[in-house]
């Protein structure tokens, strides 16, 4: 099965919005950016498979780990440069894969503001699921759907609108 984007354009601040309203919603992050991402880019793909992502919740099962929003983004870009065939470590679609992790991963933490991924630095000033912890992690799934639109619309030569990411100062975050 080839999960080939189907959109003829994307609006990157768009998904940055709506994969923030997805977690006010009730989807936690992981899931949030890759409900957004399916979406946008109009992948052909049951919604079931937005299960796949439930699992790495708040840093992988609350463990604290790698930030879930990011983890969703992965699944995402493994989606549309995943591989199914057992081709070795040395396989080029793999590797071109992981590279678009990798600069999901660095670019997030270079533009979080708190220079981490894993959730339990970025999130350890805080109670869970209240107040400020919630407002970052809904800010942080938008930035990470951001990027994923960004990479996708990219390697698929996809048009965009609106392509600059937002990117708020701690103050402005928090503000009520």
């Amino acid at each position: 099965m080839d999960f080939k984007p189907r959109a003829k354009e994307v609006d990157l601040h768009q998904i940055q919005l709506d994969a923030e309203q997805s977690y006010r919603d009730g989807f936690f992050c992981c899931e949030a950016v890759l409900e957004t991402i399916i979406k946008h880019f109009d992948v052909d793909v049951p919604h079931e498979i937005i299960r796949m992502t439930s699992a790495m919740s708040i840093g992988a099962g609350r463990s604290g780990c790698l930030c879930g929003a990011v983890n969703g983004g992965i699944v995402a870009l493994g989606l549309f440069f995943g591989r199914d065939e057992k081709r070795g470590p040395k396989d080029p679609e793999v590797n071109k894969c992981m590279g678009f992790s990798k600069e999901l991963r660095s670019w997030f933490e270079a533009n979080n503001g708190k220079h981490a991924t894993c959730c339990r630095v970025l999130t350890r000033e805080f109670n869970m699921a209240e107040g400020e912890h919630k407002k970052q992690c809904i800010y942080y799934t938008g930035l990470c759907a951001w990027k994923v639109g960004e990479i996708v619309a990219r390697e698929f030569n996809i048009p965009v609108k609106n392509p600059d990411v937002v990117i708020k100062t701690r103050e402005e975050l928090y503000a009520s």
